[in-house]
């Protein structure tokens, strides 16, 4: 099986050089994308010079700060470019634990296209959250599922592993959302092709080391987008999967 691992970055210099090497460090031997959105502080540096004594190890450097989703969206493309057979996607702050990566492709491998690392699963739990914080979020989601109707129960937790199909069947070009709605818009894409979804159960842990890039008026574009994702895809019609 040929892994990538897409993640993006925006001034990850404390976290970084140790989630790659730990993910580079799983028996699979997966591939690390690195998508850097021009870190002021230097994370896409650090890439590059690790880069250069490991292969499996590649950075995309681009020009301003697109965005977590677009992100994704652009390490997606390079990873089915480079042949990946399964993708998954994470944040670089260890929000995301590193170890549950083997879970999401072995849950993949079971048949489904769409592997969601839930906080909202059955024996999932988020440490060092507010109780504010966890209350939005279970409204949002819910929220989410209410109007889009995808057969999941965490829109916005970004630790996903997709199988080549499912990347081959994203309309990249019909992506309008930012930021975290991006999560969103793309599985109803999915969803609307009968693509096979499941979800595992996770810990998700704050961040502990720098300084998050979420903040409220983000979640709540993520929230608002959900009806004009609805909207957008009213006459929609999937293009036939990619491929190669």
């Amino acid at each position: 099986m040929n892994l990538a691992v897409v993640i993006p970055t925006y001034n990850e210099r404390e976290n970084i050089t140790r989630l790659a090497g730990y993910v580079l460090g799983l028996p699979c031997n997966p591939r690390v994308i690195v998508v850097d959105d021009n870190s002021p502080d230097g994370t896409s540096e650090i890439i590059f010079k690790l880069a250069e004594t490991n292969p499996r190890l590649v950075l995309i450097r681009r020009s301003g700060k697109g965005g977590r989703g677009s992100a994704c969206l652009e390490g997606f493309q390079h990873a089915l470019r480079l042949g990946a057979d399964m993708v998954v996607e994470m944040d670089a702050d260890f929000s995301h634990d590193p170890a549950d990566i083997p879970r999401l492709v072995d849950r993949a491998a079971q048949g489904y296209d769409l592997v969601v690392g839930s906080r909202y699963s059955r024996g999932s739990r988020i440490v060092n959250w507010p109780m504010s914080r966890r209350v939005f979020s279970r409204l949002a989601n819910g929220f989410a599922r209410l109007v889009l109707g995808v057969p999941i129960s965490d829109y916005t937790n970004g630790y996903r592993c997709y199988t080549r199909h499912a990347l081959q069947c994203i309309d990249y070009g019909a992506v309008r959302s930012r930021g975290y709605a991006v999560l969103s818009e793309v599985a109803y894409q999915l969803a609307r092709q009968n693509v096979r979804m499941a979800e595992i159960p996770i810990v998700f842990v704050d961040r502990r080391v720098g300084t998050s890039k979420t903040n409220l008026k983000e979640v709540v574009a993520a929230l608002t987008t959900v009806v004009q994702i609805k909207a957008w895809y009213r006459h929609w019609r999937a293009p036939s999967p990619a491929r190669g």
